[in-house]
């Protein structure tokens, strides 16, 4: 949750505290009854969607880093590979146009490049493995476009449920915002001539502001001068 999320989910928990201290003083009937288990509910929500939501960033930034890994891995496989087939090519010429490397940083890009060359190095492999390239290069090369096909997974799989979390939780917050509409009538009913309680809940029931930050002072230690606008007066 954001900054602003997080003080509304703060304010619903110190709704639904002042609801709690004061439960023995509504009566069955009232419908705070039904109010505060439902704001209950929603505060157990977005916990629970917060931590997803976490979760989703979390796996979303380590599928960036292992994207980014598993990507320069692959691109290592075909440098070595395309330097090979130039070294080949003196006998079998026409290897440079197979096993060209593919320009720029599209990731499908090179994935397509990585499965034509493992394709077409299979019937050299014995011409590449004389040239000292491990004899398991297409195995391993497979092995790479697997890595970085799951890492583009991985990362998609976070970034989406993140996205999801963040609506469960817009959705959480306007179910709540009526809720404490709805009590604020009830509230302000039940403790008209109660000046103390009124404020009690007006404190619980108010959002708190983003805390503004006070401009840095300058060389000299003093604050900026204010900002009033207009043209200033001639010296």
């Amino acid at each position: 949750m954001n900054d602003n999320e997080n003080r509304k989910h703060q304010m619903f928990m110190r709704a639904h505290q002042f609801l709690a201290n004061r439960a023995s003083e509504f009566g069955p009937t009232s419908l705070v009854k039904d109010y505060a288990p439902d704001l209950q509910g929603i505060i157990t929500e977005l916990d629970n969607h917060a931590a997803a939501e976490n979760s989703g960033s979390g796996a979303a930034r380590q599928g960036t880093v292992t994207r980014t890994q598993a990507r320069a891995a692959l691109r290592e496989d075909l440098e070595a590979i395309n330097r090979t087939a130039r070294a080949i090519m003196d006998e079998q010429p026409g290897l440079d146009e197979k096993f060209r490397l593919p320009r720029g940083n599209n990731t499908q890009q090179l994935l397509s490049a990585a499965r034509a060359f493992a394709a077409d190095a299979l019937p050299l492999k014995a011409d590449f493995i004389a040239h000292e390239m491990p004899g398991n290069f297409i195995e391993d090369l497979d092995a790479d476009i697997l890595a970085l096909e799951g890492a583009i997974d991985d990362q998609s799989g976070g970034i989406g449920h993140r996205v999801a979390a963040s609506e469960a939780i817009d959705e959480a917050m306007e179910r709540g915002a009526v809720i404490i509409r709805k009590l604020d009538a009830i509230i302000r009913n039940k403790y008209a001539n109660d000046r103390a309680a009124l404020a009690e809940w007006t404190s619980a029931s108010h959002t708190e502001r983003a805390p503004r930050h006070r401009p840095e002072p300058d060389a000299g230690g003093q604050p900026p001068a204010p900002t009033t606008g207009g043209t200033p007066p001639p010296a």
